[in-house]
């Protein structure tokens, strides 16, 4: 399948006459159309060439794209393309006999082409699209058109694809998808034909089969734990008068713990099995959106091992084993502490965010509010005695500055004073022990 792009050409040479009678001579019919092309009759040939065209499967390989190429411009030349072109690829789905190998990529790339030759708007590019997905869906090669999915919305809008065949589309899409196990691919667009129910559809038949159908994926999926989308769909929510008891499971799916699923069990007795839900696999889920349901309400984000046990009923032996399945989910992120025997939550998953959600987010905001207010008033503390210290190491720098002669404590002014003492003591003995001497005439 390829992408929106400018049509793929067939280069043919000679008027139309000319290469349906070619045409016939290759699949020996000539006889049968010769008086037709004399006669101009375009529709009756390409009736005869179509009804004669499977003979091409058996034809060699390497003239199986071109000769159907050639059927498929003639084609084209009609008015009544439509009808014709559905025939056409019709046909493409039976079996290449000449090939069985490569049969069916031969076939799909004629589809290909065929669908790449109309162009753009021409609304029969939808009736080849669809034809190419029941082929894929026949031979499981759904891989070859998933990378192109991203172009669907935009084919629709040009080919003004009413909501009637969209959904038809996307219902054979999400059956493809769900036969090549591709889950996810699956509900997508099982989701996205719920979406194109009219207000006065919702409860119809064909409606609350494909809710239905949403609903039982959405449980039973290994990988999907977010069922918001889906509760909030119309067709959906009429569940809840044409199938009370499937619309009461999604709910308790949806927003609440593993002791309400019990109880419905026990309101319900025998409804899971009836309905052939796998009760373990949603024992299994519902235990692991009870555990993020926990997590989301822990304030202290550090969760006891007791407490999961008790709120999976399990034993205490089997936390830490479920806790990594649900870190695994990418329920919850987090880390366990054997020593302490706790959970420490990092982040979590809200299942669903309502008043009650609401609720608990102002109160983790207050606590938060009340911890920082603490430590911005401790933090106003700390640094205001820090300016203070450093306000009195400044003054008495510049008080030692001034006054460079007088000594800052009292253990230097006892070592001046001893200094001053031994000065005066020294110079007094001098004078004792060397008395002036006065001037005789002797001295002469």
């Amino acid at each position: 399948m390829a992408a929106l792009h400018q049509p793929q050409l067939v280069f043919v040479d000679g008027s139309f006459e000319e290469l349906a009678q070619e045409m016939a001579n290759y699949l020996n019919i000539s006889d049968d159309v010769k008086a037709l092309v004399e006669q101009k009759q375009k529709d009756e040939i390409l009736k005869k060439l179509i009804i004669a065209s499977p003979a091409l499967h058996s034809t060699p390989e390497k003239e199986f794209a071109g000769a159907y190429n050639l059927l498929v411009y003639l084609v084209l030349q009609s008015e009544n393309a439509g009808m014709l072109l559905a025939r056409v690829c019709d046909n493409l789905t039976k079996p290449i006999t000449s090939s069985p190998m490569n049969g069916p990529g031969l076939a799909l790339n004629t589809l290909t082409t065929i669908f790449n030759m109309l162009k753009p708007d021409d609304e029969l590019r939808f009736n080849v699209f669809m034809t190419i997905l029941r082929f894929l869906k026949v031979h499981g090669m759904f891989e070859n058109l998933k990378p192109y999915l991203k172009s669907l919305d935009e084919w629709m809008t040009v080919w003004e694809t009413d909501p009637e065949d969209q959904r038809q589309a996307y219902e054979a899409i999400a059956e493809t998808a769900r036969d090549a196990g591709d889950v996810y691919t699956s509900y997508q667009y099982i989701l996205k034909a719920l979406r194109t129910f009219e207000d006065d559809e919702i409860k119809s038949e064909e409606g609350q089969r494909i809710a239905l159908r949403a609903l039982r994926i959405a449980l039973l999926s290994p990988t999907q734990y977010d069922f918001q989308d889906l509760l909030n769909l119309p067709c959906v929510q009429a569940l809840s008068e044409t199938h009370p008891v499937y619309f009461e499971l999604l709910t308790v799916f949806a927003e609440k713990d593993l002791e309400d699923f019990n109880q419905f069990r026990e309101e319900h007795e025998g409804f899971v099995e009836k309905e052939k839900l796998d009760v373990e696999k949603l024992q299994t889920k519902m235990r692991l959106l009870t555990f993020a349901s926990l997590a989301a309400r822990t304030q202290t984000r550090e969760i006891p091992y007791d407490e999961i046990a008790e709120a999976l009923q399990i034993s205490t032996k089997e936390v830490e084993l479920w806790i990594i399945d649900v870190i695994r989910a990418q329920l919850v992120e987090g880390r366990m502490s054997q020593q302490k025997k706790v959970f420490l939550v990092h982040r979590t998953t809200y299942r669903v965010f309502g008043e009650k959600q609401w609720r608990q987010l102002g109160d983790m905001v207050d606590t938060w509010r009340d911890t920082l207010a603490k430590v911005a008033t401790t933090l106003r503390k700390e640094q205001a005695g820090l300016e203070a210290q450093k306000k009195r190491d400044l003054e008495e720098a510049e008080r030692k500055l001034a006054n460079p002669g007088i000594s800052s404590g009292p253990g230097e002014r006892r070592r001046g004073d001893r200094g001053d003492r031994g000065d005066r003591g020294d110079r007094g003995d001098r004078s004792e022990r060397a008395p002036r001497k006065e001037r005789t005439d002797d001295d002469d």
